[in-house]
């Protein structure tokens, strides 16, 4: 009995209906279709706000308006993949062109001009922007390019009027280049002829013989010295009152430089003969270039004169000779009375050649170095005698062509 009343009591207090000498049963357990609901719930919550993410973020087709075009693209499209799923809307870069025209390269000129919503986008940014709500886009094709250049000047050669037939040549007008302008592509390395942009000015050079009227004049001039015959002959012509010339060879002045200042101190003129005495057409530019100015330092060192009168040796001086040297000298200085005095035909007729070739404005050539000159000193007082009694006085080479 107690037993009995004891398990009645405990179904009892448990909760569990007492139906006699029924066995009680287990309480029904809930709590996990609530949690699978529930979980549930919040997967397709969770999938609900992800695909609208999605949608909103990159599957959404927003308008863009494109030069006169609205089209629709996903929200997700950047400004880069815009232009290149439409082919740049027919627009390019530029082209990179030749000084000439040719084209170097088909996309090396300016880029396209791009702007976002009135913006304008650097090319190597497109694919880092993204399109806004709204956007407009504006694509213009990028301009052509002439590739940079350098600058070239090219000599225009000038040319020469060297006058012929006197025994004088000036320098009228100093000859010079002109300038042609080209431009080198520095990447196509070609060239266009942009013009002369500096026209060449011609060399002038005037032959004469001076004859000034009413009166007769004749210039002795001796040329190879200073030697040891050149003192005799500064003697004979301190002795009769007479003014020459003197062609010195610069090598000869640069060892007789007292003798060279002796005869400037004496009134004479001096002149150069070149330095070495060589045959200038023989030479090259600069050779006798150098050969030239040599001889010009040495009067200028020997005897304190600066010359630009000059006798090319043997005359021979034309016009390659004048184009290259006109910027050392101004006056080439020949003669039209030879004595042959290099071949010793005796005083006598060293004399009578002057004599009866003289006329007014002559120019007698003799010389005063490069052998024995003894002849020339013997010689030298009839020949001032014999012309003074036809009536000449005697002038130097500056005095001369001065009379023209």
């Amino acid at each position: 009995m107690d037993n009995i009343e004891k398990l009645s009591f405990d179904g009892i207090a448990r909760g569990v209906p007492h139906h006699g000498n029924e066995t009680p049963r287990r309480p029904h357990r809930r709590w996990p279709i609530v949690l699978a609901i529930a979980v549930m719930a919040t997967l397709l919550a969770c999938g609900g706000a992800w695909a609208y993410w999605m949608w909103d973020h990159h599957w959404r087709l927003i308008p863009v308006r494109v030069n006169d075009t609205t089209l629709e693209v996903r929200v997700d499209t950047t400004l880069g993949t815009l232009l290149s799923d439409n082919n740049d809307f027919g627009h390019k870069p530029g082209r990179l062109l030749a000084i000439t025209g040719e084209v170097i390269d088909e996309r090396g000129g300016k880029p396209m001009a791009v702007t976002l919503n009135d913006a304008t986008v650097a090319a190597d940014s497109f694919d880092s922007t993204p399109l806004p709500e709204p956007a407009t886009v504006t694509v213009a094709s990028g301009g052509d390019v002439t590739e940079e250049h350098d600058v070239r000047h090219d000599p225009v050669p000038h040319d020469a009027t060297i006058g012929t037939g006197g025994s004088i040549q000036r320098l009228v007008q100093t000859g010079k280049d002109g300038v042609r302008e080209v431009w080198v592509g520095r990447s196509s390395k070609q060239e266009v002829d942009k013009g002369v942009i500096e026209q060449p000015v011609d060399l002038v050079v005037e032959a004469v013989n001076p004859r000034p009227s009413g009166r007769k004049v004749v210039a002795l001039t001796f040329d190879d010295g200073p030697s040891q015959y050149t003192g005799r002959i500064l003697d004979v012509l301190k002795d009769k009152g007479v003014k020459a010339t003197f062609f010195n060879l610069g090598q000869n002045a640069a060892n007789n430089a007292a003798t060279a200042q002796r005869l400037v101190n004496e009134g004479h003129q001096l002149a150069s003969h070149s330095n070495t005495h060589p045959n200038m057409p023989e030479l090259g530019r600069d050779e006798m270039r150098a050969d030239i100015s040599a001889s010009l330092d040495a009067l200028q060192s020997a005897a304190g004169v600066d010359t630009k009168t000059f006798r090319a040796p043997y005359g021979a001086f034309g016009e390659q000779q004048w184009k290259d040297a006109a910027d050392l000298i101004d006056m080439n200085v020949l003669w039209d009375i030879d004595t042959l005095d290099w071949q010793r035909p005796g005083a006598d007729a060293i004399t009578q050649t002057v004599l009866d070739n003289a006329h007014n404005g002559a120019i007698v050539l003799m010389h005063d170095g490069g052998g024995d000159r003894s002849q020339d000193i013997e010689a030298l007082p009839g020949i001032i005698d014999g012309l003074r009694e036809q009536g000449y006085e005697f002038v130097t080479i500056k005095q001369l062509s001065a009379m023209v």
